[in-house]
């Protein structure tokens, strides 16, 4: 099978830098070529808990889209996504895009609406990818951010990840 560039967004509210590491590591171990954003710290939004770590990641994947996804499902599991008395949410991991993909998949929409409603997506994909272009806009990820107008505060956070350094990035 050829391999298809993906995008995934990453967010923690529960132990968030030891649940946002397993996460970078099950998915090191499945993608090619993987890079990461720089991590933002960001208030929740259409829940309520505390604050959430969230970031992006991109890399070359051989499964197709439904094997990703049910795969991404079994590493939320995992980390105690779906325990009955969990408090918040341990980790989320969401397809953003896969290849140039658009349409409704199974109930997966792509590429992922929160792309262009939330800073916590936006804001990292233009840091790692500034010059993709968003599928359905046929714009790049850097002049979707320049004009967003969100009204989500994030904050860069210092982040380590032991495999590999994240990308930096600068405020707008």
């Amino acid at each position: 099978m050829s391999l298809t560039r993906v995008y995934l967004g990453l967010g923690s509210n529960i132990d968030r830098e030891v649940h946002l590491c397993a996460g970078l590591d099950a998915l090191a171990a499945m993608l090619v070529d993987m890079r990461c954003s720089p991590v933002f710290e960001s208030e929740p939004v259409g829940i309520k808990s505390g604050p959430f770590l969230n970031l992006v990641v991109t890399g070359l994947c051989d499964m197709p889209l439904m094997a990703l996804d049910r795969r991404l499902k079994f590493i939320e599991a995992d980390n105690g996504r779906y325990a009955p008395d969990r408090k918040g949410l341990p980790l989320d991991i969401d397809v953003l895009m896969y290849g140039r993909q658009v349409g409704n998949f199974d109930g997966l929409v792509l590429p992922r609406e929160e792309i262009l409603r939330n800073a916590f997506v936006l804001w990292p994909l233009a840091l790692l990818a500034p010059d993709e272009l968003h599928p359905g806009e046929g714009r790049s990820f850097a002049a979707l951010w320049a004009e967003a107008k969100i009204d989500q505060q994030l904050r860069q956070v210092p982040f380590q990840w032991a495999p590999g350094a994240l990308v930096q990035g600068s405020a707008r």
